[in-house]
């Protein structure tokens, strides 16, 4: 009985030493030929036309969430570093959208708003992979209020010591 559970445990190690002496590439190839991945940057191989606005190496994790009906617009939320919750991208429907001279056009009000609310067009990368600009953001003047009058503190004293 021993000696049998030695040889399985010995075969299990060769095994091991073997997986991890070949290359990922090579095992991609020993793999048939239906079971291939799909590759990235090919365009017509997926549903959504994505738009990033922000660089994925600023969030943590992401969640996507549909955005009016399924299968529509989702949008991808980005979770940065500091516990915050922002907009990295959007997925846009191909069935709602479409390529131009390498920009994307809408076909659907819903694309269409989405699409206006960016900061700038979305223009094409590779693939199915747009880039465009998140739009400004405004900050609320309960947020301005305090700043203004941090400012105006140095003003009155200048005006003070003036006199």
């Amino acid at each position: 009985m021993a000696g049998a559970s030695k040889r399985k445990t010995r075969s299990v190690g060769k095994a091991k030493s073997a997986a991890r002496s070949t290359s990922a590439r090579s095992r991609a190839r020993r793999q048939p030929e239906r079971r291939r991945r799909a590759k990235p940057g090919v365009r017509g191989s997926g549903r959504f036309f994505r738009v990033e606005l922000r660089p994925s190496t600023e969030f943590v994790s992401f969640r996507y969430h549909d955005v009016g009906r399924k299968g529509g617009i989702e949008r991808i939320a980005g979770l940065r570093p500091n516990g915050r919750w922002l907009t990295a991208g959007w997925l846009i429907s191909k069935d709602m959208a479409h390529v131009n001279h390498g920009w994307l056009e809408s076909d659907t009000r819903d694309a269409r708003t989405v699409i206006a609310r960016l900061g700038s067009r979305p223009r094409h990368v590779v693939g199915d992979r747009f880039v465009a600009k998140p739009r400004p953001t405004r900050r609320s003047s309960a947020r301005r209020r305090p700043q203004a009058r941090n400012s105006r503190k140095p003003q009155t004293a200048r005006r003070r010591w003036r006199r």
